[in-house]
């Protein structure tokens, strides 16, 4: 799967955008994805939900909770996505918690994200060095990127570490705090913004966690290659239908 790395190489700043899986509706999954793609999304991140996501905030648990509600399973997510590369170009991540991938089966997960054209997987509560010594070999064998998560108390030989396994990029979290708990960026952390970037890792860097409109997409991609937006779609799709996506992706690029 190269279809992130060939992203990265592109001459632009990224925009990824993160949605749950099965919110609002059950099978609004694969009209989103769509729908993103033709607004002009680089990058997309599916949201598997989780009745625990202790890195979200009350959007995304909320949004979490109505999709399981609805009836989304990671079972019922696959066969959403089945033929999803008969139509879609651009990269697809999941993003997930690692228990609902442990009850599918790690092996059975990774070869079932290759077979319908899954990009890479982003899992928060997945340590580094487990990864390495019990699931990488999984990882690479069905040619999976992994990507990992540093935040402005990650230490620089941790970040070192994690550029040094990582092969397509890092989530760079902007804040300590839980997603969409933010309305904006401080000095305190567009000095972080600029600190990683004076480290002249091999990965580039995606921020997340407070992008939410023109001003802060332009202040996390200073510095970095793209930015993510996952509580602002989230809220947005509440209260708007899938047809007007087009709407909110040209208020922030």
């Amino acid at each position: 799967m190269k279809r992130i790395n060939a992203k990265l190489l592109e001459d632009k700043k990224l925009l990824s955008i993160y949605f749950t899986a099965g919110y609002p509706n059950l099978n609004d999954t694969v009209p989103i994805i769509k729908e993103l793609e033709q607004s002009g999304v680089d990058m997309i991140e599916i949201g598997l939900p989780f009745s625990d996501p202790l890195a979200d905030g009350p959007t995304i648990q909320e949004s979490s909770t109505i999709a399981i509600e609805n009836g989304m399973t990671t079972t019922i997510l696959f066969n959403q996505l089945k033929d999803i590369r008969k139509t879609i170009q651009i990269p697809l991540i999941i993003m997930g918690y690692f228990n609902p991938m442990m009850q599918y089966g790690i092996e059975k997960f990774c070869q079932k994200c290759a077979e319908i054209g899954i990009d890479g997987l982003i899992i928060p509560d997945l340590p580094l060095d487990v990864y390495q010594n019990e699931y990488k070999f999984i990882f690479e064998k069905h040619d999976l990127k992994n990507i990992f998560l540093i935040t402005p108390q990650t230490s620089n030989e941790r970040i070192t570490q994690i550029d040094t396994i990582s092969n397509s990029f890092i989530y760079m979290v902007s804040t300590a705090a839980v997603t969409g708990s933010q309305s904006g960026f401080g000095i305190e952390q567009l000095d972080y913004f600029k600190r990683i970037a004076n480290l002249n890792l091999k990965n580039p860097q995606i921020v997340g966690f407070g992008i939410k409109d023109n001003e802060t997409f332009q202040q996390a991609t200073k510095y970095q290659k793209g930015a993510i937006i996952g509580s602002a779609f989230i809220k947005f799709l509440k209260n708007n239908p899938v047809s007007k996506i087009k709407n909110f992706i040209s208020f922030i690029k």
